[in-house]
């Protein structure tokens, strides 16, 4: 009778530790898609022209015309600060020919993360942990997902954002909510 009792005592030792393996491998499982670590080593590196507009002439028009017609113009920029993560890099916003505006991020160098945006905001940009937070407590505007940690990119400004309410640019993850760098926005 004394081997009956070991026998139970050993298969719910069994039970428990495969239900605990069992856990740790769920808890593991959601951290990772969580947090994605592996994109802290993973560059994507985005390298776009600047937008200029019409490529060519409007038929009918003349070739002086056509070369006096403004060039792409930038309104404002700002230098990248560092925040959650090392950011470097120059953000201009452009107003194109045609009236469209882009923004524009070169020489970007960031680290990559999970969920990472473009936002304009009205946040003062603040150095340290004090502007990790600031920019989803006012006004903002995604302009989409950044499309890499490094390089020269653009992202068109919807026609309906008026460029007076914004002060300032974040590269914000979503995830964490909390800004990788940021930039003010200076009139050039």
């Amino acid at each position: 009778m004394a081997g009956t009792g070991t026998g139970t005592g050993t298969r719910r030792r069994g039970r428990v530790l495969t239900g605990v393996l069992i856990t740790a491998a769920l808890v593991l499982g959601a951290g990772l898609y969580w947090f994605q670590p592996w994109k802290l080593w993973q560059n994507d590196t985005v390298n776009e022209a600047l937008p200029t507009g019409p490529a060519a002439p409007a038929p009918g028009s003349s070739r002086a015309a056509a070369a006096a017609a403004p060039g792409p113009q930038t309104v404002a920029q700002g230098t990248l600060i560092s925040h959650e993560h090392s950011t470097t890099g120059t953000v201009k916003l452009i107003r194109l020919p045609d009236g469209s505006r882009t923004l524009r991020l070169e020489n970007l160098d960031t680290s990559n993360g999970p969920d990472l945006r473009v936002w304009l905001t009205d946040a003062p940009v603040k150095e340290g942990k004090d502007g990790w937070f600031v920019f989803d407590d006012g006004k903002h505007v995604s302009l989409g997902k950044l499309k890499g940690n490094k390089g020269d990119q653009n992202y068109e400004i919807p026609a309906d954002v008026n460029l007076a309410d914004y002060s300032s640019v974040t590269i914000w993850c979503n995830r964490f909510n909390v800004s990788f760098g940021a930039a003010p926005l200076r009139p050039s």
